[in-house]
């Protein structure tokens, strides 16, 4: 049923990894596979059998060519450096080629304790499975690069966390697991060498259309592009309300994929100070942050790179510090062209920042949901939508905003139905409520009813589209359900 593995990563140089084999689970059973990812990376899906899928989904059984590795990396973890964090309770099985020829990680998360786990259990909750599965597959559909889901087990055992817990298995599929980390590993250690193999792994992988370019030149290449998606990445988090929740550099991916869902969240009534993540008790990581916390990760990155940029340490530095400056004005280029969007704007005038920051300002003061704000703007085109107005509880600031909105539409060519289509188009009706994530988690570890797992992923495979009978999964938390703090799963 598996397509052919390449062992990409596998050939490196054995520093770069630790071979282990996942640990068997008592119990393995399938509990969600996605067909349509599985057709697209080459599996057989005549040949497929649920008894056996779940004995190689939960790492019991080993598909054929596979040579499973737990990955080095360091990181820096809330601004303070770790050298050796490493894949703690990840393997990586191999990589595949899909159907449109691109080389795609199969990852098994929660296949036991590695040497790199440090004294943890290297198992994962069925919980933080169900959420990282239902997420990413969400921001997939959202439009949002991002790693992807292609099942998930539960084990059979009991996983202790703050209270004990089914545990389960995710199968994670990546264009790599590259990460930022994964240099300062090496760099940390002196091994320049090292670090030039990752570089040139990544633009094979990446950035193929580098490949051509003379060394300096093409690691500074490197560092731009990377940059360049880094950006682009983040504006569509900050388009949708979304929050990492932890954007460690060892979870910062150097193919500008979202990587590693833990205490990730939507947010809700529009706050730019948001935070849900326990651990991030100082708000380092809060929702406003995103785009400067991207930046510092980048220039960690930077660092790595600074031996191949030039031999001339001072001319090297000041190379990687001029991409890591025009990172923020790239940002916010990525981020206005969102928001003109979201605002159903496609010329480009000197006001439009203004007017998408004011608009903020006037959700902020009225406390408005984020993603129903944006969605029932489109209602309000030509005049008052009660829609719109009911999503504030105060609309005074709304109201003051509405008719210099109209007015920059009226500027437009554009009807007001192409206009409201088009926001239709880029502002979703559904997102991963976080009290809807909370009930599917619930039901799934407390009685083991998939049922509002499987309810709520197939309402957000269509998230743009009106789906008459659920309206519930629009709205937001009632007060008694509202999730201000969320966890990860080690």
């Amino acid at each position: 049923m598996f397509p052919e593995f390449t062992l990409r990563y596998a050939r490196l140089p054995e520093r770069f990894f630790e071979r282990f084999d996942p640990v068997s689970v008592p119990a393995p059973r399938l509990v969600a596979f996605n067909r349509p990812l599985a057709e697209a990376l080459g599996f057989d899906l005549d040949a497929f059998d649920e008894a056996r899928a779940a004995e190689w989904f939960s790492g019991n059984a080993l598909p054929e060519g596979a040579e499973p590795v737990a990955q080095a990396y360091a990181g820096h973890q809330f601004g303070h450096f770790n050298p050796r964090l490493g894949d703690g309770r990840a393997v990586l099985l191999g990589e595949v080629v899909d159907r449109d020829g691109r080389l795609r990680d199969i990852q098994l998360k929660g296949a036991g304790m590695t040497p790199f786990s440090r004294g943890a259990d290297g198992r994962s909750p069925l919980g933080p499975v169900l959420r990282e599965y239902l997420v990413s597959e969400a921001m997939h559909r959202l439009g949002v690069p991002t790693t992807r889901a292609l099942a998930a087990v539960t084990t059979g055992e009991r996983v202790f966390r703050r209270v004990p817990e089914p545990g389960g298995v995710l199968t994670r599929v990546a264009a790599s697991h590259l990460r930022v980390g994964t240099f300062q590993y090496f760099a940390a250690r002196d091994d320049v060498e090292a670090v030039r193999t990752l570089a040139d792994l990544a633009i094979e992988r990446h950035y193929p259309e580098l490949q051509g370019l003379e060394e300096g030149e093409r690691y500074l290449a490197l560092l731009e592009a990377v940059a360049g998606r880094q950006a682009a990445l983040v504006a569509k988090w900050m388009g949708l309300g979304f929050i990492h929740g932890v954007m460690n550099t060892d979870n910062c991916a150097v193919s500008g994929e979202t990587i590693d869902y833990g205490p990730c969240a939507f947010m809700e009534a529009y706050s730019p100070t948001t935070v849900f993540s326990s651990i991030d008790e100082q708000g380092r990581y809060a929702y406003r942050n995103q785009p400067w916390l991207a930046q510092w990760n980048l220039a960690r990155f930077a660092e790595t790179l600074l031996p191949l940029l030039d031999a001339d340490q001072e001319r090297a530095i000041e190379r990687a510090t001029a991409v890591i400056e025009a990172f923020v004005p790239c940002h916010e280029a990525e981020r206005l062209a969102l928001f003109r969007a979201k605002l159903g704007l496609v010329q480009e005038e000197e006001g439009d920042r203004e007017l998408a920051e004011t608009l903020l300002e006037a959700m902020e003061a009225g406390r408005a949901d984020f993603t129903l704000a944006f969605r029932r703007l489109s209602e309000a085109v030509e005049e008052d939508a009660p829609a719109l107005l009911e999503r504030f509880e105060s609309d005074g600031a709304l109201r003051a905003w509405l008719p210099r909105w109209r007015e920059r539409l009226a500027r437009e060519a554009a009807g007001a139905g192409e206009i409201a289509a088009r926001m239709n188009a880029v502002n979703p009706l559904y997102i991963p409520r976080n009290h809807q994530v909370e009930r599917m988690i619930a039901a799934a570890a407390e009685q083991d009813d998939f049922g509002p797992f499987e309810a709520l992923r197939e309402v957000l495979a269509d998230p743009f589209t009106e789906q008459p009978g659920r309206e519930a999964y629009a709205e937001p938390a009632p007060a008694t359900e509202k999730v201000f703090r969320t966890f990860c799963g080690t």
